[in-house]
């Protein structure tokens, strides 16, 4: 009778283990599914953010095909940086297909800054040796390229404002990628 008892608790607890092992595997494998399915609707989120920039950078290159808007916005970038900036004297880089409207925007850019900042206007020098990247173009897609606006730095060069059109949506980009993903998860519950 001991040993028939003894033989009980032995598959009792033989019993148990296997159970265990079972409620252990079952957990195991939901986690695992659920890690999956986690990872996929971040997969369609980092997707679906990665169009939305793809498709912005390409509407970034009409941008610049309306001279007097983008003479605007390139004024516009030029006394931004400089109210940053804060120098009486900074070095200008633009693309080089930029020189002449970007020349034709110095003057009003300084007049608008004086106004502004309350203080004399800044020398701007235009750096007609170095110039920023080109527009992207299809035919290499791995080279560097610029969009457009400019690059302001103090002469010693220490300081530098990027202001262009690419650097702006990588700002941009970073600032909503939060709410980019919080919406697209509030949209897949839907």
């Amino acid at each position: 009778m001991q040993i028939v008892d003894t033989d009980k608790k032995k598959i009792k607890q033989e019993f148990e283990r296997k159970t265990k092992q079972v409620e252990v595997k079952k957990k195991i494998e939901y986690s695992m599914q659920l890690n999956a399915s986690r990872i996929k609707v971040l997969q369609a989120q980092d997707d679906l953010v990665t169009s939305m920039r793809d498709a912005a950078s390409k509407e970034l290159l009409n941008v610049s095909h309306n001279k007097k808007t983008y003479r605007k916005l390139i004024q516009s970038l030029i006394v931004q940086s400089l109210l940053r900036l804060k120098e009486p004297s900074v070095l200008l880089r633009c693309r080089e297909v930029d020189l002449s409207l970007v020349e034709s925007a110095i003057e009003d850019s300084k007049k608008e800054y004086a106004s502004k900042a309350k203080v004399q206007a800044p020398m701007i020098n235009i750096d007609k040796t170095v110039f920023l990247p080109p527009p992207p173009t299809s035919g290499d897609p791995h080279r560097p390229s610029c969009s457009g606006g400019v690059v302001l730095a103090s002469v010693d060069g220490k300081i530098v404002f990027e202001n262009t059109l690419d650097t702006r949506l990588d700002v941009a980009y970073r600032k909503k990628l939060p709410e980019v993903c919080i919406n697209s998860k509030f949209k897949n519950r839907l």
